[in-house]
């Protein structure tokens, strides 16, 4: 049995109820890193299997300035913030924790691995990684003030909240062409700046055969009228009137705690931004450690980040059923081993052992 699966149950068969504290205890089977959909829902499967889990989050949700989660089955609308809490909840009610701290740096030890924040750290057999990444902008005048309001990246997220509006697209990087054309199944009105990414011959026959306006020149700044975005201005001082700004970040992984083990966020092939490996599983380089969502996986909304976590949590429960029915064959077919000598020792005779 785990240490998790020796403790009195608290929950009900709901998964709610269940009076679990947030202290964090010295040692766990699986150390979830970053509290989003990804990290809550691979906690959530693990608390399940009667594993030892804590959530470790620091409190910056990629999604926060948006005001609702979409294209989430069931959940389509909720509040950011919102959703964690009722996922908070849930793994709390099947015995998890959850504690706010951020992660400073992570190193191999026996049998696992040593999680550090900064006043203190914590044992853990495996790691889940969670933590998302950071939406690195273009430096342009009113962009991040207005991100996640009237300055959106994803049709899938935001599509449906701006259609058949004046919506502009910025030119930042490879997939701005591919941001245009998928905009324009959502409105007719829109318009893509070349601004530092022109258009090659064959993007550019494609943007007019779909009636996409457009406009060269490097933009510096978006125009507010009324705490609305009202337009893009160029450089030469022309502003072009839009109602929404699409704009392609620069996605950074969220992972240099973990360097000490020799894990480093790689240049996505998209070239995109940077991204942590692994393979299908969510299995990274380092034995012992899964990442799930958008750490890895750049594009995942949530309900795939989710489903990533929960996938990540069943191969990670499988991993530590290998390893603990592999000792378990070795003490059966060596009952009287050393191993297993010095903890009968230990039961019985306790701190007289060397006394005797």
């Amino acid at each position: 049995m785990t240490e998790r699966s020796e403790r009195t149950d608290q929950h009900s068969t709901n998964g709610g109820g269940g009076a679990v504290t947030d202290q964090l205890e010295d040692d766990y089977d699986v150390v979830v890193i970053g509290g989003g959909a990804a990290g809550l829902s691979g906690a959530l499967m693990l608390a399940r299997m009667r594993r030892s889990v804590v959530v470790i989050d620091a409190g910056q949700p990629r999604n926060a300035p948006a005001e609702g989660v979409h294209g989430l089955l069931a959940r389509d609308g909720t509040p950011p913030g919102e959703l964690l809490e009722r996922g908070r909840a849930e793994v709390r009610g099947y015995g998890g924790h959850v504690v706010n701290g951020e992660v400073v740096t992570v190193a191999r030890v026996a049998d696992g691995f040593a999680v550090c924040l900064g006043d203190r750290s914590v044992r853990a057999r495996r790691l889940l990684v969670t933590t998302g990444l950071v939406d690195e902008l273009p430096e342009i005048e009113g962009l991040r003030e207005r991100w996640g309001r009237d300055v959106i990246h994803c049709p899938y997220c935001h599509g449906w909240e701006v259609r058949d509006q004046a919506i502009g697209v910025l030119g930042t990087g490879p997939m701005g062409v591919h941001q245009a054309l998928l905009f324009r199944q959502l409105s007719a009105d829109v318009t893509y700046f070349s601004h530092t990414t022109a258009p090659t011959a064959e993007q550019s026959e494609e943007l007019n055969a779909r009636g996409i306006r457009m406009v060269r020149g490097d933009v510096t700044a978006l125009e507010i009228a009324d705490d609305r975005l009202a337009g893009v201005r160029l450089s030469d001082g022309t502003i072009v009137p839009r109602e929404i700004v699409v704009v392609g970040s620069r996605m950074a992984a969220r992972a240099n705690f973990l360097q000490a083990l020799g894990l480093r966020p790689t240049e996505h092939p998209a070239g995109v931004g940077e991204y942590l490996p692994t393979d299908a599983t969510g299995r990274t380089d380092v034995p012992g450690v899964w990442a799930a969502g958008n750490v890895t996986d750049m594009t995942a909304q949530v309900g795939a980040a989710a489903a990533a976590g929960a996938a990540a949590a069943a191969q990670i429960n499988a991993d530590l059923v290998a390893e603990e029915t592999r000792r378990a064959v070795a003490a059966y077919r060596e009952p009287f081993s050393a191993e297993t000598e010095a903890q009968l020792c230990e039961a019985v005779t306790g701190d007289r052992r060397h006394g005797i």
